[in-house]
């Protein structure tokens, strides 16, 4: 049987949803048993084998639901192979150069022998919620820098280590 996957996430608009939510597509494509569900609404990690976990960037920080999650469930993650992504760059960087995970990502990272991160551009849209993203959006800086050609290759990549160590 292959490993059942969760890729949990936190968001607030919806576009690391999007992103996690097309992750888990690829990886079924790939005969992964896979699903994506916002990271508050995982109550247990025992239906499953490996786990990726991802958080938009606001003011430097992952989402709120990813951190709690990750602390929560911190003794269950380091018994599993993990991946944590970001998003949230509202410009190209994402596509041009490797992003460094925030600080506390970071910490995250070492703690539990995290596989790989990587991060992803965002999207603020004109629906928007909250009082900075509406600034962000009438000051010109909204916009969808998300790529998918790029966020399939890493979900491929996943799939590809993680099939390729249960066929050995």
């Amino acid at each position: 049987m292959r490993d059942k996957v969760l890729v949990a996430y936190g968001t607030t608009n919806g576009s690391t949803a999007r992103i996690a939510e097309f992750m888990a597509e690829v990886l079924r494509a790939r005969g992964l048993a896979a699903e994506a569900l916002p990271a508050r609404s995982v109550p247990d990690l025992a239906p499953y084998e490996v786990v990726v976990v991802g958080g938009g960037l606001y003011a430097g920080r992952w989402h709120k639901d990813a951190r709690r999650f990750v602390r929560r469930h911190r003794g269950a993650l380091a018994q599993r192979p993990v991946w944590f992504f970001s998003s949230g760059p509202l410009d190209a960087t994402a596509s041009e150069r490797d992003i460094q995970p925030v600080p506390g990502v970071k910490r995250a990272m070492a703690s539990l022998g995290v596989r790989e991160h990587v991060t992803f551009g965002g999207c603020l849209t004109e629906d928007a919620e909250g009082r900075m993203a509406q600034m962000i959006v009438r000051n010109g800086k909204g916009g969808d820098f998300r790529d998918f050609t790029a966020i399939e290759t890493w979900a491929a990549a996943v799939a590809e280590e993680l099939c390729g160590a249960s066929s050995k």
